[in-house]
């Protein structure tokens, strides 16, 4: 799923579910661990495993994975990456960081988001009255939750290029449900990609087998095409928790 919203020459890998055993950790991994429940321990090594998948790929030697600032991966030195695992899926994406400036993934079960103010939280008012129309049009897909698993794959890439945290209502997303994109417009300063300051982030999206999928990857270099664009359109080569 995932290598259909990145392709080359990003490298991914993706499980759909957890081998049993689970794959091996390093010993500073295991650690962060050894007290979580047996689902928790092997979702984590899973998404690790996807990792070293995808670093193999770029010509790197398995490593640690550990968390860094606010959980997020610390990745080998010239590399960029995003993780993510929800029930039943686990992937990760890489890029060398000459190519690509940033990569933001994140997958969530197709389902409504819960309830107790959740989408009050994570939707701003235009966003629910957007979420309503999609709804109306094509109610087999949860847009509310289309849209949450958006603003984390926003914060994902946002996150490496800032070092800060980004609240929800600090981008307001737009999906376009015919071409499977969508917009975030930062609401706040974006950062500086390519010598021009980001006003948000375009990126990909996908829902299959009770998943849905969004993906954002930001190009290191652009490469000039007719008419006006994004400085953070979709990389195309051609074509949850924030942790």
């Amino acid at each position: 799923m995932i290598s259909e919203l990145l392709p080359p020459p990003i490298e991914t890998a993706e499980a759909f579910g957890d081998a049993d055993p689970p794959p091996r950790l390093f010993p500073q991994e295991a650690a962060l661990v050894e007290r979580a429940v047996a689902g928790r321990r092997a979702e984590f090594a899973t998404v690790r495993a996807c990792a070293r998948e995808a670093l193999a790929r770029l010509g790197h030697d398995p490593v640690p994975i550990l968390p860094g600032q606010r959980g997020a991966p610390r990745w080998p030195d010239g590399l960029v990456g995003s993780m993510t695992h929800c029930r039943g899926y686990r992937a990760a994406a890489l890029a060398r960081a000459t190519e690509l400036a940033t990569v933001g993934l994140d997958a969530e079960p197709n389902g409504p988001l819960p309830g107790n103010g959740v989408a009050e939280t994570v939707l701003r008012p235009a966003e629910r009255t957007h979420v309503a129309q999609l709804a109306a049009m094509r109610p087999e897909i949860h847009w509310d939750r289309l849209v949450f698993s958006a603003k984390e794959s926003v914060y994902k890439a946002w996150f490496p290029l800032t070092h800060r945290w980004l609240d929800f209502e600090e981008a307001e997303v737009t999906v376009d449900p015919a071409a499977g994109t969508f917009r975030a417009r930062l609401l706040v300063p974006g950062p500086e990609v390519n010598g021009a300051r980001l006003p948000g982030f375009d990126g990909r999206w996908l829902a299959r087998a009770g998943l849905l999928v969004t993906a954002i990857a930001v190009p290191r270099l652009r490469t000039a095409t007719p008419g006006p664009r994004s400085a953070a359109q979709p990389f195309t080569a051609g074509m949850t928790s924030r942790a």
